[in-house]
């Protein structure tokens, strides 16, 4: 039997994590690090590639402050041998990603994301790479969720699609793959969750070998397998490195046995990049001029610990868009909050970090039944599941909603003390992005809203709202009060 090692590394979900954290005297993640723990391995291995399973954008003013270019601008001093996209590469704009493709000195690759009209891909499926004569077969693939992305681009969103994941996988393999393709690899982008559905349809004769993933920011400890198919996922940001030792039959052209460890990245095992470090800290210094003044203070250090459930700077920032408001409600999306803990003393770029998603918001007026059906289905079964990406909205003051998990039903629903009932009329608002993706967030049709009354935009720029009246005070606080509270 001919045999041969190759070790494959991953990252997911690096959300602009650019920078090293100082704990116990030694420095934690940051890209200077994961480039110089790659290198290290790459130099010690004879057969080594390092891949991205997505949203390599978003999360640092550094990202925001160039769109996305300065992310591209590091990532090719990382330099990835491949790399797939995921949502967040959408953030600035289809076009805009399309100009950064080009500015990419890797391989970006995605199956399933198309034009409707006809039917072409927007970025190229696979990839097979050589390392010292073993091939190896990447394949691309993209959450649904992208097309929410897209819609806020009125024209490019009409005409983008995504096909099913299984079926785009089958076909790829099907028409490109040939008997010189030793290892096949999925990167996705759909969630551990949905890796673990596709690894179940995908049909054992296609050989594929191993789903590399990201989008939930699970962060295993060992492989799952599903269907005879290893998925592995190393959570959030720079601070974690996937390593893949495996051994391959390469006159069957099948992987024998692997080994897979999750590695923490710090200063004892991996040496800084200084090159990529130089050219961080350009960007640094520009962003620092700008970023670095202190907004105000808070109270202590708040938190937002999970986005699946009502949290401290949850409440803060849905209370600070209903101040003076014309709504009764503001239903503020977790996800749209990035840090877990802001606090005690707020600059500018750490404001600009934890919400870098700023943009209107829009009023809408709703009754009592149809408020209640979207809560409901806010609070599904589903939207608990770990690596869950179903959105939790946070709710500004006198909002009590208590839910019985088990029975499915609400033992309180009321608003400043009044229980609501179904004929109620409530106005509400919803940031941009979830506005323009009603349907889909909450299971009701915004037809059916419009036909209490035509939505208004209330505010331009939420992130303007929270600047001024955070500015306008200090030694604040926020605790959570229980004004969601789901009972198990």
């Amino acid at each position: 039997m001919n045999k041969k090692k190759i070790t494959i590394l991953h990252s997911n979900d690096l959300h602009g994590d650019f920078l090293a954290q100082e704990k116990d005297n030694k420095q934690l993640g940051g890209i200077s690090l994961l480039s110089g723990l790659v290198k290290k391995i790459k130099s010690e291995e004879e057969n080594c590639l390092y891949t991205i399973a997505g949203d390599m954008f978003r999360g640092s003013v550094i990202d925001h402050e160039y769109k996305g270019y300065s992310t591209i601008d590091l990532m090719n001093f990382l330099s990835p041998d491949i790399v797939t996209l995921g949502n967040h590469e959408i953030d600035y704009g289809l076009a805009h990603l399309l100009f950064l493709e080009k500015c990419a000195r890797f391989p970006i690759v995605n199956a399933n994301m198309y034009i409707k009209t006809n039917h072409k891909r927007l970025f190229k499926p696979y990839e097979i790479i050589d390392v010292n004569g073993l091939k190896v077969m990447f394949i691309g693939i993209i959450t649904d969720e992208v097309l929410a992305s897209t819609k806020n681009e009125e024209i490019i969103g009409s005409f983008i699609d995504v096909w099913e994941a299984a079926k785009q996988v089958g076909v790829i393999i099907d028409n490109y793959k040939t008997t010189k393709v030793d290892l096949t690899i999925l990167l996705t982008h759909i969630g551990f969750e949905k890796d673990k559905e596709l690894a179940k349809l995908i049909d054992p004769n296609l050989g594929v070998d191993l789903i590399i993933g990201g989008h939930s920011h699970t962060n295993l400890n060992e492989p799952c397998i599903i269907n005879n198919i290893p998925i592995v996922q190393v959570g959030m940001g720079s601070h974690h490195l996937g390593r893949f030792d495996i051994e391959i039959d390469i006159d069957e052209h099948q992987m024998l046995n692997y080994k897979w460890e999750n590695i923490e990245i710090n200063s004892d095992i991996a040496p800084n990049d200084l090159i990529l470090e130089e050219v961080l800290n350009t960007y640094k210094n520009q962003t620092d001029q700008k970023y670095s003044r202190i907004i105000t203070n808070f109270k202590r250090k708040l938190s937002h610990p999970t986005r699946h459930e009502e949290t401290e700077l949850g409440n803060l920032f849905a209370d600070l868009l209903q101040v003076d408001s014309s709504f009764d409600i503001m239903l503020y999306a977790s996800g749209s909050i990035r840090l877990k803990e802001l606090g005690p003393i707020i600059h500018y770029q750490d404001l600009k970090e934890c919400l870098p998603f700023n943009g209107p918001v829009y009023m809408l007026e709703i009754n009592g039944k149809q408020f209640k059906h979207m809560m409901q289905y806010m609070l599904r079964d589903e939207t608990f599941v770990e690596g869950s990406h179903s959105e939790f909205y946070q709710v500004s003051k006198g909002v009590k909603i208590i839910y019985s998990k088990a029975n499915h039903k609400f033992e309180e629903f009321s608003l400043n003390g009044k229980e609501i009932s179904d004929n109620d009329i409530i106005k509400i608002a919803l940031q941009d992005y979830h506005y323009k993706n009603f349907d889909e967030f909450f299971n009701l049709s915004i037809k059916e809203v419009m036909a209490n009354k035509k939505p208004r935009m209330v505010i331009t720029d939420d992130f303007t709202i929270f600047e001024e009246l955070l500015a306008a005070t200090n030694n604040i606080d926020s605790q959570v009060e229980g004004r969601i509270i789901v009972k198990e």
